[in-house]
């Protein structure tokens, strides 16, 4: 699941993992412990993000969903494009629970 902050393209550069966006499940708007609650309900594996502040403001034993947070200087699409590897590296391992920083 791509966070309603992040590109919708980016969807596109992450194959081969089936990728949703948060405005493609009607979810705008919706507060993060919702959102990942949601997640949770609909069986998502992940939710990638650019909210640094997620990790201190859920508590991630409430809910049990990997979150990669993409730690870049901006949220546009040719600057998040150029983390593409270490986010599909990180998606073909088995993530705990919480955050995972990708810099």
């Amino acid at each position: 699941m791509l966070d309603e902050n992040l590109p919708k393209r980016l969807k596109e550069i992450l194959p081969p993992h089936k990728v949703h966006t948060v405005r493609d499940c009607g979810w705008n708007g919706v507060k993060n412990g919702e959102l990942l609650r949601l997640m949770l309900s609909e069986n998502f594996d992940a939710l990638i993000t650019f909210d640094r502040n997620l990790k201190y403001q859920q508590n991630f034993k409430k809910y049990s969903i990997p979150v990669i947070v993409l730690n870049a200087p901006d949220n546009s699409f040719i600057t998040l494009s150029k983390y593409r590897n270490k986010i599909l590296n990180l998606l073909e391992k088995e993530l705990a629970t919480g955050p995972h920083e990708i810099k």
